[in-house]
């Protein structure tokens, strides 16, 4: 049986070859241009030895016809320079052209793909494999197409030396053999090593890459040497093996080089012999030598098979990106004016063989704010990508409005589902821009700028230096400034459900209330998926969702689950793992006045969408009249 890495190699091999010959059809009309003068200039180099033979045996005898088949040399020489001169030309464009279409189609597969599957590649490894790797790769079509042609000269010579004399062309075919006995060996050897050196090449740019996005963290570790030895680590085994790659290399082109005048000496030697005995003419001895030369350029194809063989090895680097899954959409609508209910049934996620959310069930009432927590590791996050689709579901469904959203058109999809993270990629030139990234149409400045104010990030904005113009780059920002821009770009477009995925663990406490508050009153209604870590988060939510080791254990109000130790110390958890203290962890609506409904699985009560009810306004507004605060409460002026 084949182990698995065998066939995952054989498998990723296959797709590397069809997407060499994709890209060779890409530029087919250029590759077939290129093979077309690469022939044309291979039988104009078999034509020139017979010319110039029969033109100087011509002068020697004085024949007037001589002058004639001298333009004829000087016309066929001509041809042949500038028909090579063409092969480059088009072999340039085909090259570039290649590259560029393995580029695209890489870049595109990664950006279809689901985040989780994207992610199995490191940033630096995908960078190397659609630079370097797709460059090299990107010269397989017109190298393999023009190939063809490179053999003609050295097949043709050999033919014609038959044609001419037999017994040259038999000194000369004794050393064949032992020649093609060398490439055979060169294209097993060196294809072996241009993988591991690859492979090298990979691990070294991926390490780079990663001490480039924590040289925060290294400078304040004080590591530096420690992590430039790291990173180079592998820099002398690259070395050995580019070493090796070379000496190959090398060691097979000094073979050849030592064989080829060998071979024409032989062919000399015989051609004197036939000369002198008649058999051969003065001008046949010169194409006798010239198809020698030709027919030694065996050797030559060694520098063609190398780039083949380096090619192909780099296609197969850049081919493990096509290969991602890619996350399909339909082109389902959604219902005009739907609330935006959000139906998980039966959710299943599996990462690396193993279930991580484990058949969830949950129906978010349309309009209502849903608030996930759970210990780190509980699957939170991973709720959260399937509610919006950002990953696909193992198990069961995902509907919005009653439409699966697998069935839906991406742009429908990601018209009306907002997400922020913790962690937000900011593009654009701008901070405007990076505010208005998203689908077309593309917003006005005054949305743009109300986003931020709803976002709490129009002030600090206003005092970059060039304001809502500042290059995002020259933009000094701290983390929570950049959740703030995070928000505000989701607040934009908020859709119908709008998920925050830990996209307020950055901001203080009186930020995150102002947010909220915004959240609540100024963007457009519509249901929220807020995965939170803070109390006063799940205390404003009309339902509360408690997540465990993959599993819902108990949905209900956050007053009703906050009798339960184990979910307060969730919280305590938090605040241990960094997040900082919350100055209202004890402060609770009280259950007494809490809305009711029906029993829920889990433990929990359910929604009554009719009666929902701010959970939270109790710790904005204080206590009402009458109702008793939890135990260990906090005053009002603990959460200003």
């Amino acid at each position: 049986m084949t182990p698995p890495a065998s066939a995952d190699e054989a498998s990723i091999a296959v797709v590397a070859d069809r997407a060499l010959l994709d890209a060779a059809r890409h530029s087919r009309g250029r590759t077939a241009a290129a093979a077309g003068c690469s022939v044309a200039a291979a039988g104009a180099a078999l034509a020139e030895p017979a010319v110039l033979g029969h033109t100087l045996d011509l002068l020697l005898r004085g024949d007037p016809a001589g002058g004639r088949w001298t333009m004829w040399c000087a016309l066929l020489i001509s041809a042949e320079v500038l028909l090579d001169a063409a092969v480059v030309r088009l072999t340039g464009a085909v090259d570039a052209r290649s590259t560029a279409w393995l580029r695209r189609r890489g870049l595109a597969r990664l950006l279809r793909a689901a985040p989780h599957h994207a992610a199995r590649h490191a940033p630096g490894e995908v960078s190397a494999r659609l630079t370097a790797h797709a460059t090299e790769a990107g010269t397989v079509p017109a190298a393999v197409a023009t190939g063809a042609a490179t053999l003609l000269p050295p097949l043709g010579g050999l033919v014609a030396l038959f044609v001419i004399d037999v017994w040259t062309a038999l000194a000369f075919l004794a050393g064949l053999p032992l020649l093609a006995v060398l490439l055979r060996v060169f294209a097993r050897d060196s294809g072996a090593s241009v993988t591991r050196y690859q492979q090298l090449q990979l691990s070294l740019a991926g390490r780079l890459v990663e001490a480039l996005s924590g040289a925060r963290t290294i400078a304040a570790a004080g590591t530096a040497d420690r992590e430039r030895l790291r990173i180079l680590a592998p820099l002398a085994e690259l070395g050995r093996e580019g070493r090796e790659m070379w000496r190959i290399y090398g060691a097979t082109t000094a073979r050849t080089a030592a064989l080829v005048p060998l071979l024409l000496y032989a062919v000399v030697g015989v051609g004197g012999l036939r000369l002198a005995a008649g058999a051969l003419s003065v001008g046949g001895l010169l194409a006798v030598l010239r198809y020698a030369g030709l027919a030694a350029g065996i050797g030559a194809v060694t520098g063609r098979l190398a780039a083949v063989v380096r090619g192909r090895t780099a296609a197969r680097r850049t081919a493990a990106l096509f290969g991602l899954p890619e996350l399909t959409q339909g082109t389902a609508q959604l219902p005009p004016g739907g609330p935006g209910t959000l139906e998980l049934r039966g959710v299943r996620l599996v990462r690396e063989g193993a279930v991580v959310l484990h058949d969830v069930d949950l129906r978010v009432p349309g309009g209502s704010t849903v608030a996930v927590v759970g210990r780190s590791g509980s699957g939170k996050s991973l709720l959260a990508a399937a509610a919006g689709r950002l990953t696909p579901c193992n198990g069961g469904r995902v509907l919005l409005d009653g439409v699966p959203l697998e069935e839906l058109s991406q742009e429908s999809l990601r018209r009306e589902v907002g997400y922020a993270f913790g962690r937000p990629a900011l593009f654009g030139e701008s901070i405007e821009q990076a505010i208005a990234f998203g689908p077309d149409p593309r917003p006005a400045p005054a949305a743009v700028r109300e986003a931020a104010r709803q976002a709490a990030a129009d002030p600090f904005v206003r005092r970059l230096p060039e304001g809502y113009g500042t290059a995002v780059a020259r933009a000094p920002m701290s983390g929570g400034e950049r959740q703030r821009l995070g928000l505000a770009r989701a607040f934009l477009r908020p859709g119908r459900l709008l998920v925050l995925d830990d996209a307020t663990s950055g901001l203080d406490t009186v930020t995150a209330a102002e947010v909220e508050r915004a959240l609540a009153r100024e963007v457009r209604p519509g249901t929220r998926l807020v995965v939170a870590h803070r109390v006063s988060a799940a205390a404003r939510a009309d339902l509360v969702v408690w997540l465990d080791a993959g599993r819902v254990r108990a949905t209900g109000t956050h007053a009703q689950l906050w009798a339960d130790p184990a979910y307060r110390a969730v919280f305590a958890a938090g605040e241990a793992a960094g997040r900082g203290p919350e100055r209202d962890a004890g402060r609770v609506p009280d259950a007494g006045w809490m809305p009711g409904g029906g029993q829920v699985p889990g433990g929990g009560r359910a929604l009554d969408a009719g009666r929902a009810m701010d959970a939270g306004r109790e710790v904005e507004d204080g206590p009402r009249p009458g109702a008793t605060p939890a135990p260990g409460a906090v005053g009002r002026e603990a959460v200003r």
